[in-house]
């Protein structure tokens, strides 16, 4: 009797020491972690934007292996859900319950169980030019019972350092992303446009302001011309032949061009008859261009694009080379011309 007396005092006792920190322990729990991801918001939204992509780099279904997920409604739409089911992770769902594209995912949180209860994640994402800076956090309302476990419970110990996991995760994939994106060449109206390095070119030749409805046939007499001259100085070429432009005369439909043959010789070569030009070494954006000469005004148009949105600026003059042989070759889309614009 005793005994069943002192249990009857000690759970009383424990009763009111639970009671007691039902009343004083935190009614609401908050956790968040942040970091700063090198890609931008578009390429990191990619990896966030609904409940399977965010499963794949949140660290909460890794704990449980034997976990099944289902999912249900439009994927990455208001509405759409979670549900898991597993030994150690429980029972519970996630809902979307807002969305602002590469800005804000707010999540729902339902977990089922004598220990259940709801809380809501919020994943934010903000812009900081090349970078991301991505902040996840947790909040709940504590019951009763929750804030008496809270007392020895920290939240953020608990779930803190798994969050700073999937967010290592997510800047991990991103940033993998970022790179293979910046590794491949750019393109603008379908060209892709690589950036090289040319070394000093001597060239050759005529230079004539000429009317673009001439420009066939201002070649066509210079070439055949230079070729016997460059023979005879037994100069031997050092590429295509070229169309070296120096302005582009839009209002007046003509050009500063020059028929110009490249040539392996000092700066100081001299050949009867013609002139010489040196094109000084340094970088260069390149077009390699497939087609009829006279389609080329595209790729011309994609340079142009190019440079404003990298606010890059020409040298001193355009290069085409103009490798195909067209007597040699009849197909025009087999054509090749290596468009260089030499830029500073």
């Amino acid at each position: 009797m005793r005994a069943l007396k002192t249990l009857l005092i000690i759970l009383a006792a424990v009763l009111v020491i639970f009671l007691i920190l039902g009343l004083i322990g935190p009614k609401h729990s908050h956790v968040e972690r942040s970091t700063v991801i090198k890609a931008p918001v578009a390429v990191v939204w990619s990896h966030a934007s609904s409940l399977k992509k965010n499963n794949e780099w949140s660290p909460f279904l890794e704990m449980d292996p034997t976990a099944k997920v289902t999912y249900e409604g439009e994927d990455g739409a208001v509405g759409s859900k979670s549900r898991w089911e597993g030994g150690s992770s429980g029972k519970g769902s996630q809902e979307i319950t807002a969305i602002e594209a590469e800005k804000h995912m707010g999540i729902k949180l339902l977990f089922e169980g004598m220990m259940g209860g709801e809380a809501n994640a919020d994943l934010n994402y903000e812009a900081l030019g090349d970078s991301t800076k991505a902040t996840w956090s947790f909040d709940s309302e504590n019951g009763f019972m929750g804030r008496a476990f809270c007392v020895f419970m920290d939240m953020d110990k608990m779930i803190g350092g798994e969050f700073a996991k999937g967010l290592a995760k997510l800047k991990t994939l991103s940033e993998d992303d970022a790179a293979k994106m910046a590794a491949q060449p750019k393109t603008y109206r379908g060209f892709a446009i690589e950036t090289v390095e040319r070394p000093e070119m001597v060239y050759v030749g005529k230079r004539e302001v000429v009317k673009w409805d001439k420009m066939g046939a201002f070649f066509g007499k210079n070439y055949p011309a230079q070729g016997k001259a460059l023979g005879e100085a037994k100069l031997e070429m050092a590429g295509a032949p070229s169309g070296v432009y120096f302005k582009w005369d839009e209002p007046n439909k003509q050009a500063d061009v020059m028929a110009a043959m490249p040539v392996k010789a000092g700066a100081d070569t001299k050949v009867k008859g013609w002139e010489t030009f040196v094109v000084p070494a340094g970088k260069a954006l390149l077009i390699p261009y497939h087609g009829a000469y006279d389609k080329s005004m595209e790729a011309h148009l994609a340079m142009d694009e190019m440079m404003k949105a990298n606010n890059l600026a020409l040298r001193d003059v355009v290069i085409e080379e103009y490798v195909t042989d067209p007597m040699a070759e009849k197909d025009t889309t087999k054509w090749l011309t290596n468009i260089y614009y030499m830029v500073k």
